[in-house]
């Protein structure tokens, strides 16, 4: 993710943190970024990256248990966005009860990858098509998003792609119902990524609750 930022050319400042002393030695000399030595779920340690002023905190280790603590702590220090990676799909409603639900599932989206290869598709194909400032923007269904598809309010220019619905995929007609815990996808233009946070109250400073480009 770093090495793509700096590759876009926006004035993004990164700062990684991590336990290991010899990982930051290592990419250090890689990546030109800020890095912190440490627990990235102690508050203590967190402040030093200035959370008022941070755009998002991802936590992407390889325990889901402290990526879900550091995002509780991000998210109180005043972050204005969490990004959690899971592992295991099983935490997922978990997060949603905790009010994460901007979250990461890296087997969920192998898994599909997976599929479309042994149906003979390219998994590269859609990511490919969306050029230029197109996005793709994932949330989880709350008890305020259920009903008819057609009821969620959506900025101009983002329509509902597909649905994921307990590992199945849901190709939606006009008729479609979102259910609570769906994972609903939506293809968007990169400048609606904010209203559409707002416009579905997935605000993390405002409320406890994916965009991918």
């Amino acid at each position: 993710m770093s090495k793509r930022l700096e590759r876009s050319g926006t004035n993004h400042e990164v700062i990684i943190i991590d336990r290991d002393k010899e990982v930051i030695d290592t990419i250090s000399a890689e990546l030109d970024c800020g890095f912190l030595h440490g627990d990235g779920s102690k508050p203590s340690l967190l402040r030093e990256t200035n959370p008022e002023e941070t755009d998002v905190l991802y936590c992407l280790t390889d325990h889901d248990q402290t990526n879900i603590i550091a995002s509780l702590v991000g998210r109180s220090l005043g972050f204005a966005k969490v990004v959690t990676k899971i592992e295991d799909p099983g935490y997922a409603h978990i997060c949603i009860e905790l009010g994460l639900e901007a979250t990461i599932t890296p087997s969920r989206t192998i898994g599909r990858h997976l599929a479309d290869m042994l149906e003979g598709r390219d998994p590269l194909d859609l990511s490919t098509m969306f050029r230029y400032d197109a996005s793709t923007f994932s949330f989880v269904a709350q008890e305020k998003h259920v009903g008819a598809m057609h009821d969620v309010k959506l900025p101009k220019g983002c329509r509902i792609m597909c649905i994921y619905r307990n590992g199945k995929l849901i190709i939606p007609q006009e008729d479609e119902k979102i259910e609570w815990g769906d994972e609903v996808i939506i293809i968007t233009h990169q400048k609606n990524l904010g209203a559409l946070h707002a416009q579905l109250d997935l605000d993390l400073n405002n409320q406890p609750d994916d965009s991918v480009e």
